[in-house]
């Protein structure tokens, strides 16, 4: 009641209207108790405009409309003129084709939020085009902190990796990893025995589980002189 006191005099029949509404576009019981645990305004809202607003300006498929808002029940407490219809002008003319997982961005605000991750990636030394190709190839760089993600992660590629900005453009993702747990151990486990892989392949190996094991698989590889490839396939297929 605290965090909305409008609910005090909001009739039960409301209540029971608002459950309905949210059952009728497939969001299961127990889904709509946590959406309306972790979005208390929702109580006192109309969700059709946001809902109306995914289905027919972001076209999202019907199916599709429980785990777009299960994964960001903010969609349904934002005003759609203020709010979504703005932001999805944005993300479109980068590009960005929304779904189900993406459409979390919508309540990101466009001036404090998505510009300056567009701007810090300019400041690299991309530019517009480049930029607006890697955020649809990863649209979660439009997620991350600057300061406290992108801007640690893209020192460390560029100054300790030596890194080429050909090959972030080329794997954005890099920013997904984490940098203490797999980006930086990985780097320098392939830095102590003089063998270098491209960025991808670094992070996305299944079997790269330990600076252990991917250092005997690239020393065994180093004695024996293998070929680059026979080393990306004894990291990819070898568990032992």
């Amino acid at each position: 009641l605290n965090s909305n006191p409008s609910l005090r005099s909001t009739p039960l029949s409301s209540l029971l209207s608002l459950e309905r509404s949210l059952s009728s576009v497939g969001l299961s019981r127990p889904s709509i108790g946590r959406i309306l645990d972790m979005c208390l305004l929702l109580l006192t809202s109309d969700p059709l405009p946001p809902v109306n607003f995914l289905l027919h300006e972001v076209t999202l498929p019907f199916p599709h409309l429980p785990l777009s808002l299960t994964r960001c029940p903010r969609l349904l407490v934002s005003s759609v003129p203020t709010q979504l219809r703005p932001t999805l002008l944005f993300l479109t003319s980068l590009g960005l084709v929304l779904n189900s997982h993406n459409t979390l961005l919508l309540v990101s605000d466009v001036e404090n939020t998505l510009k300056p991750k567009i701007n810090f990636l300019q400041s690299l030394g991309f530019d517009e085009p480049e930029v607006n190709r890697m955020v649809v190839r990863s649209p979660g760089l439009l997620t991350l902190s600057v300061e406290n993600n992108m801007s640690p992660k893209a020192e460390f590629f560029l100054v300790e990796m030596e890194g080429d900005l050909e090959e972030l453009k080329r794997f954005p993702q890099y920013f997904s990893f984490s940098l203490e747990k797999k980006i930086k151990p990985r780097h320098r486990a392939l830095v102590e025995y003089g063998f270098k892989l491209p960025l991808s392949k670094m992070l996305k190996i299944s079997s790269f589980n330990s600076i252990e094991s991917v250092c005997g698989k690239v020393a065994y590889a180093l004695i024996y002189q293998l070929e680059e490839l026979s080393l990306l396939e004894m990291l990819c297929y070898d568990d032992s």
